[in-house]
């Protein structure tokens, strides 16, 4: 009995550290950022209205990190998470940017406008990272260790 009480008592300890999966990186949460454009930017994507959602995937050799944004009206495409120089240490910032469509389109609903953008992350990046950001042109979020 004492072997057992104690191997339950152990899972308490691995169910709330880092080795566990499931928190390996927090819930994202809005942030509120002011990283500058970088000067001489080649990139003619502009970055998306509001970045929704964030999530962090354990995968071997890294992380996927995949971001849910919402432009402005329905079309947007070619969508990627750039990874935007960051003087802070422990936190990496990525830039959510699509492609407009060719043409006007319609607004309609937030639903129909979502769209999703991942990047892979290596353990030798993700190595002393804390928090990540993606970064929209009104709304960012960010996930924390």
């Amino acid at each position: 009995i004492t072997a057992v009480l104690g191997m339950a008592a152990g899972c308490a300890q691995v169910e709330q550290s880092a080795l566990n999966p499931f928190n390996w990186f927090g819930q994202d949460e809005p942030v509120t950022t002011t990283v500058a454009a970088p000067a001489g930017s080649r990139d003619p994507r502009p970055v998306v209205s509001q970045v929704t959602s964030v999530s962090v995937e354990q995968m071997p050799g890294g992380a996927i990190l995949r971001a849910v944004g919402v432009p402005a009206q329905q079309g947007y495409w070619a969508a990627e998470l750039v990874e935007v120089p960051n003087a802070a240490p422990g936190v990496l910032s990525y830039r959510f940017r699509a492609a407009p469509p060719p043409q006007q389109t319609r607004v309609s609903t937030q639903a129909s406008r979502e769209i999703v953008a991942a990047t892979f992350i290596s353990d030798q990046r993700l190595a002393g990272t804390r928090e990540i950001q993606v970064l929209g042109a009104q709304a960012s979020r960010s996930v924390r260790r």
